[in-house]
């Protein structure tokens, strides 16, 4: 089925402000997991490396922000990065990431990472792909960001970051899939007030799309999963496309794993780690102020 197309809300089609920045989200676990109630000693080794991963990141200019969250209720680490432009990630990638990659890879395996931005020139693909880590590249298609790109309050947002794909015995499907979460952003503009970030990643080489929404509080999101646009459209896109992943970032609560559990929605959670922005912020990830 071919959706009718619909121009472009005005706010969907504001030019982006993110410039050359690259974000990559992405999930690690151990290569050991640990047992019901007890780490591994590879899930241990694992959160080390990544700590000493993270302070690498800090050291390095190119990259204006990193993460590393642990996840709640499995052995995994969310980690987030935001760089500068692709030169800042291909050297990321062929310093500090080459420093580690052998001792994080003895205790650790890559999942699914997904990497965005406006643009991805073909060296990011390469130094991403060149470690082993499965990765999806994605361009911006459109989307929205309230309050003039402000940073969120750290302490209570949720950073949501899903990949969904079409499914093969659907012709349409990237099409349809384009259409309905075009549908999910037009609405939730005055709909979800909580709703503070919204963006869609056309995915390069693959019938898929990333999502990659911001939440005010957990509240707000509980609203989007229940009686928002993702309750109202989520058996429309279910009809198109997969859920391959979802990473919930931030103080997330219980509830929202029931909620997202209920949508069937794969996903990791994750509480709040060791963080860094660079001073006034980015605009992959909100700007900040002096004060802030």
């Amino acid at each position: 089925m071919t959706q009718p197309t619909e121009p472009l809300a005005p706010f969907l089609a504001e030019p982006s402000e993110i410039g050359q920045e690259i974000s990559v989200t992405g999930k690690w676990v151990p290569s050991r997991p640990g047992g019901l109630f007890r780490k591994s000693i590879e899930s241990k080794d694992m959160l080390s490396e990544w700590e000493d991963i993270h302070a690498g990141a800090r050291a390095d200019t190119g990259v204006l922000s990193t993460e590393i969250n642990h996840a709640v209720g499995q052995d995994a680490v969310l980690v987030h990065h935001v760089f500068e432009n692709p030169d800042a990630l291909v050297e990321y990638f062929s310093t500090t990431a080459t420093q580690h990659m052998a001792a994080l890879t003895a205790v650790a395996k890559p999942e699914t990472h997904l990497v965005r931005g406006r643009h991805i020139p073909g060296v990011v693909k390469e130094a991403v792909t060149a470690k082993g880590v499965p990765a999806t590249f994605g361009e911006l298609l459109f989307g929205y960001v309230k309050n003039d790109y402000q940073q969120p309050n750290k302490n209570s947002a949720i950073n949501v970051t899903a990949k969904w794909t079409g499914k093969k015995d659907v012709p349409t499907a990237l099409d349809d899939l384009k259409y309905w979460w075009q549908r999910v952003g037009t609405e939730a503009y005055s709909l979800e007030e909580g709703l503070l970030r919204f963006e869609v990643y056309r995915a390069i080489d693959e019938d898929a799309l990333i999502i990659h929404e911001v939440f005010a509080t957990n509240d707000d999101l509980k609203f989007h999963l229940s009686k928002g646009t993702a309750e109202k459209y989520k058996s429309d896109i279910d009809q198109v496309a997969t859920p391959e992943c979802y990473f919930f970032r931030g103080p997330v609560s219980w509830t929202i794993r029931t909620y997202s559990k209920f949508l069937r929605l794969p996903a990791t959670y994750s509480s709040q780690g060791s963080n860094y922005t660079r001073s006034g912020g980015t605009m992959s990830d909100g700007t900040t102020t002096d004060e802030a």
